[in-house]
């Protein structure tokens, strides 16, 4: 093409020309342009909604899935803590109340001693004695007045009488100081009775404190198998704080693990070959891992036999025998793994004393750089972390199995609100396109306003109102008929 006419397409003028017929093509083509971004406005307006209707029913569908489940773990877990209760009540009812008959007959032992006691110490009035009315006999005799042998018998009996009350008074402090004895021999009773009450009252109050934690366990397992609200609220918060904790723990697991391996990689690369390539891992780490996760492996299943977890169901569901058997194997295995590992971190410790001693052969030196005489300790400690680490990681399985069983809640609940957002995104989506299409007729009726403006002025024009006729022209019969 010429330059000339580049120039004249390129020019100003043609610019304005090319507007002016594509804001009149526009213009005619004004109605089924906005008929057509009314239609697809509309058309993803109405797909948008129906695909946020689609999830939201897709997250009433999880969320019913997630009760259902959540509901049967919790029972589940619920059967399990209130049949351990039971079983501690019942190991309480036969330490605690087997021992009732020997309190009873403690109680009726002590009961019957403070019964005698008190028999014996209640005070008893003295019976009149004879000579009380051998007096009374002797005054009643008339004898004549002034007869010296009568004053003599008075005298005598008076004698007599203080005598025998002076014997009555000893009498009565012996048998009043024999009668504190008994009741200073009742206090250890009365103790001993108060002891073995108090351990009654203390074995019946840990009785109920017992039949009040199951009643409150009930009460729960109640509501999870009424499916209430409270009990969804209660098992979804318990399970996140299960998934967080166990998360913590096994985290600290893992920093366990990665300090056993530096712990035997080394010494593992001497015996396997520290030049041998699995892909990019050296065989001397897989070896050393491998070792750490047959340890974890055995952990799990020791506590598997120990029915602590109930990862798999099939080794809860063994025999007692044969279980008893797989107890001591995995504990055998995991004791070998234990010994090999503090093996290991022996051997580290004399390949770092190899290699110091070289080196400082290299450099002239005599000698190690450092005092032997207290090598020994960092021995020790190496062959007690790799003795102690394997049976460490083997409680690995309890938080595991609360973190397995949370996860399921939680990625339910994470699923259900991703499901809700995305829902609500494109329901905000649909309706943003609904008035996406209306600014779009606004910005289509903007490039064309000057034709727009043309027939608005053409229309107003037209049904504007013609002037009114000079009277003076109006024909004589017009007037006379108006008239």
């Amino acid at each position: 093409m010429p330059a000339d006419d580049l120039y004249v397409l390129s020019s100003p003028l043609a610019w304005v020309l090319w507007f002016i017929a594509l804001a009149v093509a526009m213009y005619f083509a004004r109605s089924p342009a906005q008929r057509a971004i009314l239609s697809l406005a509309r058309a993803l307006h109405y797909a948008l909604r129906l695909a946020a209707r689609s999830l939201l029913l897709a997250e009433e569908r999880l969320r019913a899935r997630n009760r259902e489940v959540l509901m049967a773990a919790g029972r589940e877990a619920k059967e399990r803590i209130i049949e351990r209760e039971f079983e501690r009540i019942d190991a309480a009812v036969r330490r605690d109340l087997g021992e009732c008959p020997t309190l009873q007959r403690r109680i009726a032992e002590q009961a019957t001693r403070l019964e005698e006691d008190h028999e014996q110490s209640r005070e008893v009035p003295p019976a009149p004695t004879s000579w009380v009315q051998a007096v009374k006999a002797v005054a009643e005799i008339q004898v004549p007045q002034h007869d010296p042998m009568v004053g003599k018998i008075l005298e005598a009996v008076h004698a007599s009488m203080l005598k025998a009350q002076d014997q009555a008074r000893v009498d009565f402090r012996a048998a009043t100081r024999t009668r504190h004895e008994h009741l200073k021999r009742m206090m250890p009773s009365w103790r001993r009775a108060l002891q073995l009450l108090g351990q009654v009252e203390g074995k019946v109050t840990r009785l109920i404190e017992r039949t009040q934690i199951v009643d409150r366990h009930i009460a729960d397992y109640e509501e999870i198998l009424q499916k209430t609200d409270r009990a969804e609220r209660m098992l979804t918060s318990s399970s996140f704080v299960q998934f967080f904790v166990a998360l913590l723990v096994l985290c600290i697991a893992v920093g366990g693990a990665v300090i056993n391996f530096h712990l035997i990689a080394r010494p593992m690369a001497e015996m396997v070959g520290g030049n041998n390539f699995i892909g990019a891992w050296r065989v001397a780490d897989i070896a050393a891992l491998v070792i750490i996760l047959v340890e974890i492996s055995m952990g799990l299943f020791l506590m598997e036999s120990l029915r602590i977890t109930r990862l798999f169901p099939v080794i809860g569901a063994l025999p007692d025998k044969w279980r008893v058997i797989m107890i001591w194997i995995t504990l055998g295995l995991l004791t070998s793994l234990a010994t090999v590992e503090a093996g290991l971190a022996y051997m580290r410790e004399i390949l770092l004393q190899d290699e110091l001693a070289t080196s400082a052969l290299l450099r002239g030196e005599r000698g190690l750089p450092f005092d032997n005489q207290f090598v020994w300790i960092t021995t020790a400690a190496q062959m007690g972390m790799g003795f102690i680490l394997p049976f460490a990681l083997t409680f690995v399985a309890i938080p595991l199995e609360s973190f397995v069983h949370a996860l399921r809640t939680v990625v339910g609940a994470a699923l259900a609100g991703a499901l809700r957002g995305l829902a609500a995104a494109l329901r905000f989506a649909g309706s943003g396109c609904r008035y996406l299409g209306r600014f779009l007729i606004d910005l289509y009726d903007v490039v064309i306003f000057l034709p727009l403006w043309v027939e608005q002025q053409l229309k107003a024009r037209a049904a504007a109102p013609g002037p009114l006729p000079d009277a003076r022209k109006v024909p004589p019969r017009i007037k006379e008929s108006l008239s």
